[in-house]
């Protein structure tokens, strides 16, 4: 594959959609910038190709970056651009909360700008929540679930594919203010929810999260300016439990010898260990009640990327 040397390799702002970007050729990235269009979302297809050492063949995965193995993602380009329509046609169809966050965040006055990739990601949210529905775009939805119920019929989720480095932990606080108040303005609407099981990949990723707590003295809220200051005292209304991976990991209830819990189980379910309903009452116990709850992994394999 031919290498190319692109000496400055940023060509579009971080703070407003791009409207630029690299050509792809036969034999892979090109130092020939395409102007007045974003990159559609695609992906490169792997090939299997024989390889030969010596008397022994085996196959190896040939993932160069060329044309001929590039597939777009179509129902991802699709929905990019019925929220491109709508964020030029001004936000129409949003509830009063909603449109107060968009306007926020949008503010070219602001001093802490938030990323285009940021915002999208809201929007993108926002209008499969409140929007899709309206405008004849129920297809949207209808998609994701197909997707999930491939994927695991018992959990619907949808994915935010952001590159490393994009502030996901901002997105998470925007997600969480903009559900958060929405449903503490409107109790009775289920679109929303004032209640947010964290999950970490672990202790350390556990306590960097801590500012996604309108308490925490270093919280998001305030420091990255997601929201008016007069909106904090409504926002610590919401319920919000942060923890890792881990503490789902189901428990011995109690010290039994080895030889005890082997006579009583006798290779059945052990009485010793939770059942995954005393798990989850143990590790939610903080939420108490609420069912309507919003779950966000952080920095987990997701099920499908917009």
């Amino acid at each position: 594959m031919k290498q190319v040397v692109i000496e400055n390799p940023i060509i579009n702002s971080p703070f407003d959609a791009p409207t630029r970007h690299f050509k792809f050729t036969e034999e892979g990235i090109a130092n020939e910038i395409i102007e007045g269009i974003r990159r559609p979302s695609a992906y490169f297809i792997p090939i299997a190709r024989p390889r030969s050492r010596g008397k022994q063949s085996q196959l190896s995965l040939d993932t160069e970056w060329t044309e001929d193995r590039l597939k777009e993602n179509d129902e991802i380009n699709r929905i990019r651009g019925r929220v491109d329509a709508w964020r030029k046609g001004g936000y129409v169809g949003v509830t009063k909360t909603t449109a107060r966050l968009l306007e926020y965040w949008n503010n070219p006055a602001r001093e802490k700008i938030l990323f285009f990739c940021q915002r999208e990601a809201l929007e993108t949210a926002i209008y499969i929540a409140e929007i899709a529905g309206k405008y004849g775009d129920a297809w949207i939805e209808n998609y994701l679930r197909e997707k999930n119920e491939a994927a695991n019929p018992l959990l619907y989720r949808i994915a935010f594919k952001m590159a490393t480095g994009s502030g996901k932990t901002v997105v998470m606080a925007m997600l969480i203010a903009w559900q958060a108040l929405n449903k503490l303005a409107d109790t009775q609407n289920s679109k929303f929810s004032d209640t947010f099981l964290l999950v970490a990949p672990g202790i350390t990723i556990r306590d960097r999260l801590r500012v996604l707590l309108p308490s925490d003295p270093q919280n998001y809220y305030r420091q990255r300016d997601i929201l008016p200051s007069e909106l904090m005292a409504e926002l610590n209304k919401a319920k919000i439990l942060i923890t890792d991976f881990h503490a789902f990991k189901q428990r011995e209830k109690s010290g039994a010898g080895k030889l005890t819990k082997s006579i009583l189980t006798q290779g059945g379910e052990s009485p010793f260990i939770e059942t995954p309903d005393q798990m989850v009452r143990r590790v939610c116990r903080e939420l108490g009640n609420k069912k309507n709850i919003v779950i966000i992994n952080d920095e987990t394999g997701l099920c499908h990327p917009i």
